[in-house]
């Protein structure tokens, strides 16, 4: 099977799940013991809005690898008729984009990368 072949949405689909486990599991291991509290922190890091500016700045950072731009250029640019109502357009791209990329280094094993990512997010914008 080809990764870069498949469908992006399909990635992102996986990579959303990628992403939201690492912050539930990132925020228990900040010691944040209440489900309610746990529930309010993961939104600044899940949300549509902040996943498009934490792709931006691994951008504007360079930090992403050639494979994985490409990937998120594919989201960005997949045609899409839905997005979330309250995000425009543009965000939700983004969002899915950072999340595209994800699944992608889920599927090709590439769990270190994932931790990199990841690691760089909760450091630069910590809300604990």
């Amino acid at each position: 099977m080809d990764i870069l072949q498949i469908n992006v949405l399909v990635l992102a689909y996986l990579g959303d799940s990628v992403y939201e486990n690492y912050i539930r599991n990132y925020l228990i291991h900040q010691k944040v013991a209440k489900v309610n509290d746990l529930q309010v922190l993961a939104v600044n890091y899940v949300s549509a809005k902040n996943q498009a500016k934490f792709y931006e700045q691994l951008i504007k950072q360079e930090f992403l690898t050639k494979d994985e731009l490409e990937i998120g250029t594919r989201a960005r640019n997949h045609s899409s008729s839905h997005h979330p109502k309250n995000c425009d357009i543009l965000t939700y791209k983004h969002a899915t984009a950072l999340e595209a990329i994800l699944g992608y280094l889920e599927l090709s094993n590439q769990q270190h990368r994932i931790t990199e990512i990841m690691d760089y997010i909760v450091k630069e914008y910590p809300v604990c």
